[in-house]
């Protein structure tokens, strides 16, 4: 290990990045060395503007991709290299504005209904049920679940974040059966082969798009639109804005507020969140 490649990563564990972050970051100031041919402490303005350039034009890398570049590579000039600016500009397409497939009460429950499994049943309902990140999901632990106060701990959530979220009888019902059945701890989500760690998020992604294609839904998107019905549904059912903000973990409210353009019949009142799982019944 290089010494700037160690004192990069000390720079950004201090700055209490996540450990995805981290690899993202490392990912991309190793992509520019491998670029030039040469450290990036032998560079300058112009070789970062050319190399942005490339990123956009050649590599026709998405809006989304080339911000991670830019906030890795500025992030080593700044706060590694100690540059007293970056004068390096990014000019990307504009950011296409999509509204996404938004799940249903009915086809939630089909895909939930479709998973044998009482690992990946359970995994699926909290990430719903709770409106998680799958990095949060399967990060669980046992004891982060306060089954009388029904309360879900999620611990260093984005941003660092510890938050509290509600946990609706009907989901804690499924999580207590799940628990009677496998044992797990102390992941809630243990790996399959590394008990001591826990699933890998690329297991829950493929637990969705298998349990999607049985139930025969066609909308698009991933696992993270579980936390998208969490929040749309949510708000149908008059859960304040400001709210849905804590629960989700955001740190701008404007993050929040996107879901009011996605539903622009929604009136949201002063009502705590619902039993999401228990309301699911059967599927339709």
């Amino acid at each position: 290990m290089t010494p700037l490649r160690q004192t990069m990563i000390q720079a950004m564990c201090q700055h209490g990045f996540s450990p995805r972050t981290q690899h993202s970051y490392l990912y991309v100031v190793t992509a520019l060395a491998r670029y030039y041919r040469r450290s990036p402490d032998q560079l300058e303005v112009d070789d970062l503007q050319a190399y942005f350039n490339y990123l956009v034009q050649e590599r026709s890398l998405s809006p989304a991709s080339c911000r991670v570049y830019l906030h890795g590579i500025r992030f080593l000039y700044l706060q590694v290299l100690h540059w007293a600016h970056f004068d390096v500009t990014l000019v990307l397409p504009k950011r296409p504005q999509r509204i996404p497939e938004l799940l249903t009460r009915q086809e939630v429950a089909r895909l939930l209904s479709v998973i044998s499994n009482p690992k990946h049943r359970a995994l699926l309902s909290i990430t719903y049920g709770c409106g998680l990140r799958v990095s949060e999901a399967v990060a669980l632990q046992v004891k982060d679940i306060d089954g009388e106060r029904h309360l879900l701990r999620v611990t260093q959530g984005k941003g660092a974040k510890d938050r509290m979220v509600p946990l609706a009888p009907g989901l804690l019902q499924v999580l207590r059966q799940y628990w009677r059945t496998c044992r797990p701890m102390p992941w809630l989500f243990p790996s399959e082969f590394l008990p001591d760690k826990h699933l890998h998020i690329t297991t829950p992604q493929k637990v969705y798009h298998q349990a999607k294609r049985v139930s025969d839904i066609q909308k698009g998107g991933g696992i993270h639109a579980l936390r998208h019905a969490y929040a749309t549904h949510q708000l149908e059912q008059g859960v304040p804005l400001h709210e849905l903000q804590r629960l989700l973990g955001h740190s701008d409210l404007r993050s929040t507020q996107r879901y009011l353009h996605w539903l622009p019949g929604a009136t949201p009142q002063n009502r705590g969140p619902v039993d999401l799982i228990a309301g699911l019944g059967g599927a339709e």
